[in-house]
């Protein structure tokens, strides 16, 4: 009886929750099953971000310790499991099936009495941060169906069976039924209640009315009949035909046949075959089968009868069923009547000379059989071979009654003798063989078969003659190497062929098969792989790569090279080379009987042609402000064979001068990267992208402001990975255009579009004015953005000051180059310090409006205007003197430095001449001091006299 799992509602009853909060949900429980039955138990993730396909790990807290985490089964984590469960995990017990990218369903195929506990689902942060919840338990219940000693057997191969439907309802499931199950049936119920000491008591138990079971014997009635010829000629085929007449409802039938009695063959409702020894070895020479014509007919075929043959022939049938163990359970068997089977005597004998190929390939063993009809005597039997262009018969090896065999004369070939074989198969059939055939051996053979001994004259002889070709190798043989492909697509399977021989299907030699390569670019060619006649595969160390990925085959006459996955490397010409040996075993260095080499083959091998079709259609829409949108991009098809996609998003503000920035790209490994525009914490929370199936991604934009608007696009890449770890570009299809624009809002910033041309000149200062029409008043914040252009190049974002006077800047280069301020209420200022030439170009503004949103409150961009496009000119700077002497480093540290080292020179130099001077007085002085102390002595009146003089003089005046 089939298990129905209800876990789909499960999965239907799973509410969506909001962006970015996970949580993780698993089959409510408690779940009751019994041990020895499966479960299954679901699990679903929802609101989580990162990659759509999310990993699942389960574990389990046992009855026997509830507080230790025993791990079960991961799906990302081969050494997840603990050891008392990796057995079952390994041996596919216990597995999980992913029904989504986020849902999956955990399986134990048959529960054990120790699987009883709490289960818990649990998967992996792939978010940003931690938010939600990253697990879910459940409860599964030490449910043990025991039956009863007479159904034990029965219900260990599934054919007793109680499923419990429900909290109170239970179904017995007998299958297979048998007339020892009718009798009286009913179920006992018991109910029993849990203490609080976690001990089970019982309650109360009742019994349901009786139901009477009776088991009827199925309808069957059906007749055996036999057909065969009641008299037959000796070696002639007899067939003998069993046939069942009557209704039988979906027959599974047994088929014996009996000679005399004794059961000679049986064949089984599956069609195995059963036969008693002599009659085994005779269908493995094929001289008997036994088979089912039909449903409801058996043969008996004896292709040459004998005397052996001749007897009472009967059959009988049996119907049968499969029973729970396996084995086959008669219902009913009917036999035949008998058939009385007697043989003719052929009136003559006759010799037929028989070989599977009259041309065969020098090498190549040459068998002749030489079959005899009539009755069953004593015979002998001589074979004779007449070469070309010769009429005298050379005898080649002859048998007599008992066996015993006599050869031929020798040909001067020394293994003559060891190259031929002659074999008694049956009594009527002989065989002769010659095990490595040469050219010689062509020509007309000859099969004489006596009644009697060989040199027994008076007896009764007959013959059969047959003409053979032995085909010379080196004149013959022809090697091809075939290729379905010869153009390949990269990644694709394909075959090369090398096929020896001269019609390409009858050479039966040991062939050795070397492959060759000559890559593009290369003179020679060099040994890709070697299969020796006693099968040992060489492969060449040059082309290593080759044997990663290589499948050789090679029968009698032909080999092949299957090559995977291909690559721009296996581009060249291939050709393969033939070598011939003898049949029988030879020694490895023995040399080659031929050889061929192939004509070279060229295969190119080439990227496949991609089919990628990507929804081209324009699209639009219109929302709230700080509501939350997507973008769509729908592939419509894709090139067949496993490849990857890249998906990149653009966007292009609602400006005439805007051009399209990268939003964020998936590449073809799932990695994502965000634009330079849109690399801040802020834009990459903001945007993100999610695929939603194989052919539909979305690029989710939250709480969309005024500068979300524009237009949306998504590039699509086809990528292959070569076999050398390379990654190779198909194709790239570009979605339509979807505009994304606000619903007004009754706000609207209005810069002023006066046309403005400044000039600056090279090395000074310049100011670049952007101003509004009027303020917002005071709950509106603004931000403003410059940006630059210089002739067709994309305009590139030079500064941008916040609302909240943050100052941001597109390079950091810019930081001491120039500086963005709010001048007034209305006013904002670019400056450009020490204007350079490549200043020179066109520069606006974009001032945004921002006003407080929400409640916590949010700072929302509602409305944006550009100012016209403002020229700056930068003219060169005068060629004055002093310009001359600033723009020279050299010039201008000598003017600097030389007169401050010569007023240093000079300052010494004065100090120098002070000290002297200093120095002169002091001595000057002391010889005055000298003087008058010499002169006072001899003049002391004299000098009285002139002191008294001058007072008075002083006076006067």
């Amino acid at each position: 009886m089939a298990h129905v799992f209800y876990v789909a509602p499960f999965f239907l009853c799973l509410t969506k929750l909001s962006v970015g909060q996970r949580e993780v949900t698993v089959q409510k429980g408690p779940l009751y099953r019994a041990a020895g039955y499966p479960v299954s138990i679901g699990c679903h993730v929802t609101g989580h971000q990162g990659p759509s396909l999310q990993h699942f790990q389960w574990s389990v807290y046992l009855l026997t310790a509830p507080a230790r985490e025993v791990q079960i089964i991961s799906t990302n984590d081969d050494t997840f499991s603990y050891a008392m469960y990796a057995q079952r995990v390994r041996n596919k017990d216990i597995y999980v099936e992913r029904l989504q990218d986020n849902s999956v369903l955990l399986h134990i195929s048959k529960l054990q009495m120790q699987d009883a506990g709490e289960y818990e689902c649990h998967t992996p942060n792939t978010d940003g941060k931690y938010y939600g919840s990253y697990s879910a338990k459940t409860n599964l219940t030490d449910f043990v169906l025991t039956p009863g000693p007479s159904y034990a057997k029965r219900f260990a191969a599934g054919d007793v069976q109680l499923d419990k439907l429900g909290t109170a309802t239970f179904r017995l499931s007998i299958g297979h039924l048998q007339p020892s199950d009718q009798g009286k049936l009913f179920c006992e119920a018991a109910e029993w209640i849990q203490d609080p000491d976690e001990t089970w008591t019982f309650i109360t138990k009742k019994e349901t009315d009786q139901t009477t079971l009776r088991v009827q014997p199925a309808g069957r009635d059906f007749k055996v009949s036999i057909t065969a010829e009641s008299t037959s000629a000796e070696g002639k085929p007899l067939e003998l035909v069993c046939l069942v007449v009557g209704s039988v409802r979906d027959p599974q039938l047994q088929g014996f046949w009996f000679l005399n009695g004794t059961e000679i063959a049986s064949i089984d409702a599956r069609g195995v075959l059963d036969l008693r020894m002599g009659y085994k070895d005779r269908a493995s020479q094929g001289r008997l089968q036994v088979s089912k014509m039909n449903p409801k007919a058996f043969s008996l075929k004896i292709f040459s009868a004998g005397p052996e043959d001749e007897g009472d022939y009967s059959c009988a049938v049996a119907e049968v069923v499969r029973a729970p163990t396996g084995s086959w359970q008669v219902l009913q068997r009917e036999q035949s009547p008998v058939s009385h089977v007697r043989l003719r005597e052929p009136a003559a004998r006759s010799v037929v000379i028989s070989t599977r190929q009259q041309a065969v390939w020098e090498g190549e063993a040459l068998a002749l059989l030489c079959k005899a009809s009539g009755v069953e005597s004593p015979l002998s039997v001589t074979w004779w071979h007449i070469p070309q262009d010769q009429t005298q018969p050379k005898l080649v090896a002859g048998m007599a009654q008992d066996g015993t065999v006599q050869l031929g004369v020798s040909s001067g070939d020394p293994g003559y003798h060891g190259n031929t074989r002659l074999a008694k198969l049956d009594w009527a059939t002989f065989q002769l063989e010659i095990t490595s055939s040469t050219v010689s051996d062509s020509g007309v053979y000859e099969c004489r078969v006596s009644e009697g001994s060989q040199n027994q004259a008076r007896g009764r002889h007959w013959t059969h003659k047959i003409s053979v070709t032995v085909r010379s190798l080196n004149s013959s043989l022809q090697v091809n190497l075939l290729s379905r492909q010869p153009q390949v697509k990269l990644g694709d399977t394909f075959d090369l062929s090398c096929i020896a021989g001269a019609d390409y299907s009858d050479l039966r030699l040991p062939l050795t098969m070397r492959w060759r390569f000559q890559p593009d670019g290369s003179q020679a060619f060099r040994q890709l792989v070697r299969v020796t006649h006693n099968g040992i595969i060489e492969w060449g160390d040059s082309l290593s790569q080759f044997q990663k990925k290589t499948k050789v085959s090679q029968s009698s006459f032909r080999a092949q090279l299957l090559i995977h996955d291909a690559s721009e490397e296996e581009t060249g010409k291939y050709e393969c080379e033939v070598e011939v040996y003898d049949r029988n075993p030879l020694p490895t260095d023995s040399p080659a009987r031929a050889s061929a080499v192939s004509h070279p083959l060229r295969i190119v091998v080439t990227l496949p042609e991609s089919k990628l079709k990507v929804n081209s259609r324009d699209q639009s829409q219109e929302i709230s402000i700080i509501s939350n949108t997507n973008i769509e991009c729908n592939i419509l098809s894709r090139t067949i064979g496993n490849l990857q996609l890249a998906i990149i998003w653009y966007f292009s503000p609602i400006s005439s001068n805007a051009s399209w920035l990268r939003i964020l790209e998936m590449d073809q490994t799932s990695v994502v990267k965000y634009g330079n525009e849109f690399h801040t914490p802020q834009k990459k929370q903001k945007f993100h992208m999610e695929k939603v199936s194989q052919d539909l991604f979305q690029l989710h934009i939250l709480s969309v402001e005024d500068s979300d608007q524009g237009r949306y696009y998504c590039a699509v890449e086809e990528w292959l990975l070569s076999t050398d770890g390379t990654w190779k570009k198909l194709g790239v299809k570009k979605s339509g255009l979807t505009e994304l624009k606000l619903r007004p809002t009754g706000r609207k910033v209005q810069v002023s579009k006066v046309h403005q041309m400044e000039n600056a000149t090279e090395h000074r200062e310049v100011a670049l004015s952007c101003s509004l029409e009027s303020s917002g008043g005071e709950a509106s914040l603004y931000s403003v953005t410059w940006f630059r252009s210089k002739g067709d190049t994309r305009s590139q974002m030079l500064v941008h000051l916040h609302h909240d006077g943050l100052l941001e800047y597109g390079e950091e280069g810019l930081r001491g180059h120039l500086h963005c301020a709010r001048a007034s209420p209305t006013d904002f200022v670019l400056k450009l310090h020490a204007v350079e030439m490549e200043d020179a170009g066109m520069y606006w503004c974009r001032v945004e409006e921002w006003r407080l949103y929400g409640h916590p409150g949010k700072w929302v961009s509602q409305a944006s205007d550009e100012s016209q496009q403002i020229v700056l000119r930068v003219l060169p700077s005068e060629t004055t003197f002093p310009s001359r002497i600033c723009s020279s480093t050299p010039l201008l540290y000598f003017l600097v430095i030389c007169p401050l080292v010569m007023f240093v020179l000079l300052l010494i130099s004065l100090l120098c001449l002070s000290w002297k001077a200093k120095k002169l007085s002091q001595l000057s002085l002391r010889a005055q001091k000298d003087k008058s102390l010499w002169v006072g002595l001899n003049g002391a009146e004299g000098w009285t006299t002139d002191r008294r003089k001058h007072q008075e003089e002083d006076e006067d005046n």
